[in-house]
């Protein structure tokens, strides 16, 4: 087979809650004439992403097309996950035109990068591009752009301490490996915000890439499909903070399952989750929930303080089960404390 026989896979990365299924929605509803295929991966058990993305499946993406990976990160079950799935979608009668792969928000994208070039699908697939989102918003704030002379302050006090955090390693890996970043959430960002989180990545970029920016997921296609990158042939000019260590784990972070029984009060249960984030560093929370007197389920997703709740299909003959996913930083996760606030 030939280079120009390969399937395109886009890479499409990103911090927790940056807006990475939502522009593969967009993505679903304008394929531009390809036939898709999607490969989703969760950090936890409970998939969301997934289920919601299969709600969208049409004849351009049907549901055997859309694979869902989770409880784990694909960057690091490489050999038992991700190269069976891409084998099991090459083998689909109608071969996709071009597959998606969403990363979990805590995935390293450069160990995911080097599976493409394993023997087994290195002829058979190309990586097209890598897509990083950044919530516009929160790259203005400051969250990942440490201040330098305070480092610098901290460093001649104690050489000692590494003041690297985990989340600022992922969010610095994953803008070093694009071919293109996009800053989601516009509109809360504004003018102002924009500047600000634009600058922020050039800064941390190690090589000039294109930054755009979108709201509500929706960009031209033809922007980000179609970038003939071959990423897996560079991949010494996308630096990672990981080169030259072994096999990582992602034993900084965790994740816990809340069961709940049906919710009479909304508003209470959005504003416990936004608790959750001030009180106890979670980072996260998503799932879906039964609220009282109401045949919709209710889609609830969390980043930060910032929680976003809607009604997206009806329960029908499904259990009506309330189940949330809590991700944070190891030593934020304390279950008996989360479950307390959430009333589980």
């Amino acid at each position: 087979m030939t280079d120009l026989a390969k399937i395109p896979v886009t890479v499409i990365t990103g911090f927790l809650g940056s807006g990475k299924t939502t522009l593969i929605r967009h993505l679903m509803a304008n394929p531009q004439g390809r036939r898709l295929a999607v490969l989703v991966n969760e950090f936890g058990v409970v998939g969301v992403d997934g289920d919601i993305l299969k709600s969208c499946a049409d004849d351009n993406c049907p549901v055997e097309n859309i694979v869902e990976l989770s409880n784990g990160c694909i960057c690091c079950t490489v050999a038992d996950d991700f190269i069976p799935t891409i084998e099991a979608l090459l083998a689909l009668p109608t071969r996709p035109d071009h597959i998606l792969i969403e990363t979990s928000g805590l995935a390293l994208p450069k160990p995911l990068l080097k599976a493409f070039d394993w023997p087994a699908i290195r002829s058979l697939i190309t990586v097209d591009g890598v897509v990083t989102l950044a919530d516009a918003e929160a790259v203005a704030a400051g969250r990942f752009a440490p201040d330098v002379a305070a480092v610098d302050a901290q460093r001649q006090a104690d050489e000692s301490i590494d003041h690297e955090t985990p989340l600022s390693e992922v969010f610095e890996d994953q803008i070093a490996c694009a071919d293109i970043v996009l800053l989601s959430k516009a509109d809360l960002a504004g003018e102002a915000g924009l500047a600000a989180a634009r600058a922020v990545i050039e800064a941390e970029a190690p090589r000039r890439i294109p930054i755009l920016h979108m709201t509500d997921g929706v960009i031209d296609p033809r922007v980000i499909l179609g970038l003939s990158a071959a990423a897996e042939d560079d991949i010494d000019a996308r630096p990672s903070h990981h080169d030259g260590m072994g096999d990582h784990e992602h034993d900084d972070f965790d994740s816990v399952v809340i069961d709940l029984a049906e919710v009479e009060d909304q508003t209470a249960l959005t504003d416990a989750i936004a608790r959750l984030a001030r009180e106890q560093n979670i980072l996260r929370v998503k799932g879906y929930v039964a609220i009282k007197g109401k045949p919709m389920r209710l889609l609830v997703q969390a980043v930060g303080e910032r929680v976003r709740a809607q009604f997206d299909r009806p329960w029908g003959s499904a259990p009506r089960v309330s189940r949330l996913v809590v991700i944070a930083e190891h030593a934020d996760i304390d279950a008996a404390k989360i479950r307390a606030v959430l009333g589980a």
